[in-house]
Parts: C-alpha cells; structure tokens; sequence
C-alpha cells in the first residue's frame, strides 16, 4: 500500500510538472513588427520636457532660503529629532574610544607630516567638531590620517629642508625656525585645500571622484603606506637622516637607512620593538575578546602613558623624545598668500585623495545602515574643516579607517561621537598635552606601523586581481610603481593618466560580434561564442560591445567590412571601374554614330546629281528613308545604353554578389551620438547600398534617436521605418523584403 501511493504521488508530480513544461513551450507573444516611426505612433512619443535646473538657483524666497541652509548645514535636520535615550550612550561611549585612540595617533602624524607633535592634537579637534556640524555620513571619524600626514610631509621636506635652516656657528639645525616655517606651510596647505574642496562642492563636482577607481586608490594607498612605513625607520633606529623629495626620493632613503644600520641606538631600536609587540598583543586581544568586551582596550593610550612613565621616572639614554607640548588653544593666523603658487598642485591632489578616502568610507558605512551620503556636501564638508583648521594651524585631514571602524563598533550612530571626541582632545590640549613631553618619538612610530596594517594587508589583491580582472591589475602595479618611484603627487597624476589611457584604449578596442539566433526563440547571440546560434540565411546582424564615436568610428567600419566577409571596399571600385568603362564605351559609339551620320549625309549628296534627280527620284527618296531609319535606331541604341550603367547590377557586370541581402546594426550599446557617428553611419548605408544590401538599425534608445534626429540623420532614404524597436523586429521585416535589384529610397510604404 505505501508503495503504490508512493508511486501514485511520482506520478502526480511528474504530471505537473510536465504541464508546467509544456505550459512554457507554449508561451508566446504576438504583437506587429514595429519600426521606429510605429512605436513613435504606438506609445505617443514626444520631446522630454526640460528641467533647467539652473532657473531654481536665481529663486529667493523663504522656503528657498530654509532649504539652502538645511542642505547646507545638515546638522540642524538631524539634531533636532536626536534619539537621546537610544543613541546617546552609544555615541557616548564610542566618542571616547575614539578619542582615546586619536590622542596617540595626531601626536604620531604631526611627526610624519614634518611638524611638532602638538600641531597633531589642534588637527585632531578644529576640524572634527567642523565636521559635526557640517557633515552627511553618521559614521566616520575624521582627522589626522597616515596617507594624507606623509603627503603633507613630502610638501613641507621638499619646502622647507632642514639644509635651510642650518647655523654657521655649529652647523647644527634650527628646530624652532624650521618648524616655525613648516607650519606655516602646512597651515596655507590646509587652507588652500579647503578651498579647492568647497570650490568643487559648491559647483557639485563631487562626481570627480569617481575617475579614481578602487584599484587606482588602493594600490595609491598602498604605495603611501609603504612611504609612511620607510619614513618611520629614523625614529625606530634613532638614526639622523638627511631629507629627501621628489622622484626616488625613497629609494634613495631607504639605501640611506641601510647604510646608516650600523649606527643605530640600542636603546631607541628596543623601545620601538617593545611598546610594536605591546600594541600588536593588544590587538590580538581586542579581536578575540571582541565580543565579550563593550569596547576595545586602549593598547594605543597604554602604551603611550607607560612608555612616557618609564622616560619619565628612570630617563632612557639617547632615546629622543617629543619634547614641550604648549598647553592651551593657538590664535588664529591668515596664510601667507605668497605661498599659494607653490602650493596649488600638492593642494589639488591632496584635495581629491582625501575627498575619494573619505566618501568611499563613507559609502560603505551609509550602505550598511541605510541612510545617504551626500557626496557634494561631503566635498564641502571636508573642505570647511580643512579650510577653518588651517586658519588655526591645522595640517590637512580625511577620514582615517581604523577610527571609523571603531567609532561603529562601539556602538557609535551619529556624528555627536565624533564632537564627543573632539571635546575630549580639547581637554587634552587645555590641561594634559605637557604630560606626554616625555614620550619617546620611538613609540610614536610604533603606533604608526603597527596601525599600517590594513592598508599594508592590501598587497593581497595582486593574487585576487590576478585571477579575477588584470586590466585592473595593471592599474594597481601602475599606481603602485609610479608613486614608489615619483613620490606621491606625480605618482597620483601617472595613475590617472594611465587610468584613463586604459579606458580609451578599451573603449577603441571593444569586441565586435556577428549574431546569430538561438533555436526557437527571439534571442541573438555572437556565433563565435554560441555554437547553437545560427546566422539568419540572408541576413547579417552585426554588434558593438561599446559606444561609436569619433575615436572608434573607423574602427567600427573596418570591422563591420571585415565580419561580413565581403572586401566591401574592393567590390565598389571594381564595380565603378566597369561602369566607368561602360561610360566610356558609349561616348566613343556615341562619337562613331556622329561620323556614321555625316557620312551618309555626304554620300546621299553625291550619288544624287541634278540630271538624275528626275529619273532617280523614287530611288533617292528611298535612300533618305532607310537612312533615316537606321539614324533612328542608333539614336534608341544610345539611350538604351545611356540608361545601362544606373539599372547595371552586380550580377549583370559579372561581380561576386554577397550571400546576404541585408545588413542589421544591433546599436543598443550606443549611448550617445556625434558628428563622425552619423557620417560614419550614412557612409555604412551608403557603401552596402552599393553593394545591393539594405541596412537596417535596431534597438536603439531614446535619447540617442533625439540625438540622431538633432543631428538631420534620416532623410529621404535613410528613415525612421529602417529603425526598429528589436533585432527580432529588423530581421523579420528583413525576410519579408529581401532586397533585390538596385536602391529603392523607401523600402517600407
């Protein structure tokens, strides 16, 4: 019994599921093949109606007036509406993780940006509370950051070289006017990266950064950690370095750093390698107690009150420390306009690679929480905290990862964490900032390698861009190799260059295909790749993987004539020189029948004298019939011939005809349309019309046939009925009116 139920239920379910089968095989659709002109007529097609955006921006009212600030000061919208009892404990406790770990690191990247490490700490308050008030993305933490400080710290070495500022009396350096100096370059740099920020905001440019593709900046980013890792090693080896910019710079550091291994100071190398293993201990502990812990333990902050303790209570020999940190807020400086000449391209780039850091970031944090980032107003956010940082010394900012990701994961949910660690930092600045002058610039370096692992981790996408795309890993080695070897500025604008280069030459080499259709159904794909497509018999479908326009229009022609497996080019001037002959032909019988003419005239006069014209007279006047009747059929001849070579076919001059009667272009890639596209285009209709195959287009969208009629495409024999919605639709009508004989300037009545 439960077998035959079983075999009764397999049997049920095989019914239905062969009904369903069959259901499928017999679904279809039935609808008239449209051209362009029918679905123009079916769907009502009319011209987009304008939005000119910029009318909208010459409006003054209230409401208008409201909703600039609101856009422009996003705090106000969020603010007021602030969950206290929900959110405030978590930004609570999150602002001071983060505090806690952006005391250590502004005190780190003031060293690497050139400055003294108090300059660190105002970078760490002004332009944070900045972003609170001006910023969109709820998530990340903005301030100090390794790639931007070496940036800035390739400015201020090349700027202001310690070689400047040597004494006369003892050759020695003058700290306070170099620093002095430096300052005031990194300020103005901030400052001028400022403007450059809200400059491109205010004008909504902020899609520039989408040039900077993901391998593009983290193989730039990687090349930066690795400047940042080898700048680092003076401080852990104690040795005294002379600074270096521009190209090889540091290859030319780095062989320093080797030859000077032998003068290394013990006891710097041993308080390096002890206060790395505490913070790397640390974060080993952090990740595997991550769960059971409300927040990560301060291994950075630990380190950094130990490490001066012990400088401080038993003074560690030749072991150079950070020296006094002036307690209290700076006044405000204006920048020395002199000094923006100078500045203007390390402003620029510094600009876009701390704007593209911080909106990926910040993209990734709004994608995962689901709110939106604004890249505009990010763009005019980044640049005010920089702009009004720099007014009170600050060197520029982005938006560092390791902070941002702690800043969520303790719970962090609005930007009041961030104003939270900058009231934090302030507190540090007022009161206990000159408790850390004993703090060995050893240790400062520590943090900052030991923090150069995320980025340094990113060497492992060689081995998954090898396998997945090496187009982009060429950009990556690209990027990589030329910021290595040109220093971080022209290493960023080579990227680019090499970048967009790329895009050209993928945009002018894209893949070209013949279509074929897969049995039963409405679907075309390349027979090169899809051995069950067949090519239609008598049709020719041919396709763009990209756009046509004036860098691949040629390239595109010479492909069509090469994938139709017709020498297009060599059939037209065979065919011209053979009715060019025929021409040719008829002038010289045209010439004969002149002299034929004349000929008979004179002999008519001579053969028919005075004294026989009576005797002769039915005579001659047969004479001048017959031979007014054979001038007659000469001069029907001529016309007949005068008419040959515009009805001559190939066929009828003894040329190879092609094996297909007409051409389809699949243009559902183009995107857009310019001049030497639609010269390109006629010329195609043009050439295979002479050829005797009729060209149809298909699948083309909208806005490219408002362009292609903008730009006076269709005329009297190029028109909207040889457009069609579909391939599908193009090749059916193709089939039903197989072209034959010479050019008909309407196909379709």
């Amino acid at each position: 019994l439960g077998l035959s139920w079983s075999q009764r239920d397999t049997q049920a379910l095989l019914s239905t599921t062969q009904t369903m089968e069959l259901r499928r095989r017999d679904y279809h659709v039935e609808r008239p093949l449209l051209n362009q002109e029918q679905l123009e007529e079916l769907g009502n097609r009319g011209s987009a109606t304008g939005t000119w955006q910029w009318r909208n921006w010459f409006r003054c009212s209230r409401a208008r007036a409201y909703a600039l600030l609101l856009q422009y000061l996003p705090v106000l919208t969020w603010l007021p509406q602030y969950p206290v009892r929900e959110w405030l404990l978590g930004d609570l406790l999150s602002g001071l993780s983060v505090a806690i770990m952006q005391l250590p690191q502004g005190l780190a990247y003031a060293l690497l940006a050139g400055l003294p490490p108090v300059f660190g700490l105002y970078s760490s308050f002004y332009p944070v509370f900045i972003y609170f008030l001006f910023g969109t993305s709820r998530h990340i933490s903005v301030g100090t950051f390794a790639v931007m400080s070496v940036m800035v710290g390739s400015v201020t070495e090349s700027l202001a070289p310690d070689e400047d500022f040597l004494q006369a009396s003892n050759s020695t350096v003058d700290v306070a006017a170099r620093d002095a100096r430096r300052v005031q370059l990194a300020s103005a740099l901030s400052v001028l990266v400022g403007l450059f920020q809200v400059g491109l905001g205010l004008v909504h440019f902020g899609f520039v950064v989408t040039y900077l593709s993901e391998p593009l900046v983290r193989g730039y980013t990687t090349a930066a950690s690795v400047q940042v890792f080898i700048s680092q090693l003076k401080y852990v080896f104690g040795l005294h370095l002379s600074s270096r910019s521009g190209p090889l710079s540091l290859i030319y550091t780095a062989l320093e750093v080797c030859w000077n291994l032998p003068k290394t100071v013990v006891n710097t190398l041993v308080t390096a390698v002890v206060a790395g293993l505490v913070l790397v201990l640390v974060k080993l502990l952090n990740n595997k107690l991550q769960k059971h812990l409300p927040v990560p333990l301060p291994g950075e902050l630990l380190t950094l009150i130990g490490a001066t303790g012990i400088s401080y209570g038993i003074g560690l020999n030749e072991v150079d420390v950070v020296g006094r940190i002036p307690a209290g807020l700076v006044p405000p400086v204006a920048p020395s306009p002199q000094l923006f000449a100078r500045l203007v391209g390390n402003a620029f780039a510094i600009a876009v690679v701390g704007f593209a850091i911080a909106i990926s970031l910040g993209k990734i944090f709004a994608l995962r929480h689901g709110y939106r980032v604004d890249s505009n107003q990010e763009l005019v956010a980044l640049g005010l905290s920089n702009f009004i940082g720099g007014i009170f010394q600050c060197f520029p900012v982005s938006c560092s990862m390791s902070r941002s990701l702690v800043q969520e994961s303790t719970g962090g949910n609005t930007q009041v964490a961030g104003a939270i660690s900058s009231l934090f930092i302030l507190i540090i600045i007022l009161k206990l900032g000159e408790l850390f002058q004993d703090l060995p610039k050893a240790v400062l370096a520590a943090v900052i390698i030991v923090n150069l692992k995320g980025m340094l981790m990113q060497f492992t996408d060689l081995c998954s861009l090898w396998k997945t795309n090496r187009v982009d890993l060429l950009i990556w080695l690209v990027t990589f190799v030329a910021t290595i070897l040109l220093n971080l500025d022209l290493g960023l604008a080579v990227a680019i260059a090499f970048s967009m280069l790329l895009v050209v030459v993928r945009i002018q080499l894209p893949h070209y295909s013949v279509l074929g259709q897969m049995p039963d159904t409405d679907v075309y794909r390349d027979v090169a790749e899809y051995s069950e497509a067949r090519e239609v018999p008598g049709v020719k479908i041919f396709r763009s993987s990209t756009t046509m326009f004036f860098a691949n229009a040629e390239l595109y022609g010479d492909a069509l004539k090469q994938r139709c497996g017709v020498d297009v080019d060599r059939l037209i001037s065979q065919k011209k020189k053979l009715l060019r002959r025929q021409e040719l032909k008829l002038k010289r019988l045209q010439k004969d029948n002149k002299l034929v003419k004349k000929d008979t005239s004179i002999s008519i006069n001579v053969n028919t004298g005075i004294t026989n014209i009576e005797s002769n007279d039915v005579e001659g006047s047969n004479v001048k019939v017959s031979a007014e009747n054979e001038l007659e059929d000469i001069a029907a001849g001529d016309q007949e011939d005068a008419k040959a070579p515009a009805m001559s076919s190939l066929k009828a001059l003894g040329l190879p005809q092609p094996d297909f009667h007409s051409l389809i272009l699949d243009l559902g890639t183009l995107s857009f349309v310019d001049t030497v596209c639609l010269k390109s285009l006629k010329n195609i209709f043009r050439d295979f019309r002479e050829i005797e195959v009729e060209v149809y287009m298909a699948a083309c969208h909208s806005p490219v046939v408002s362009q292609l009629e903008a730009g006076h495409f269709f005329d009297a024999s190029i028109t909207k009925q040889h457009l069609f919605a579909s391939v599908h639709d193009a090749v059916i009508f193709a089939l039903q009116h197989p072209r034959s004989g010479p050019v008909s300037p309407a196909l379709v009545s």
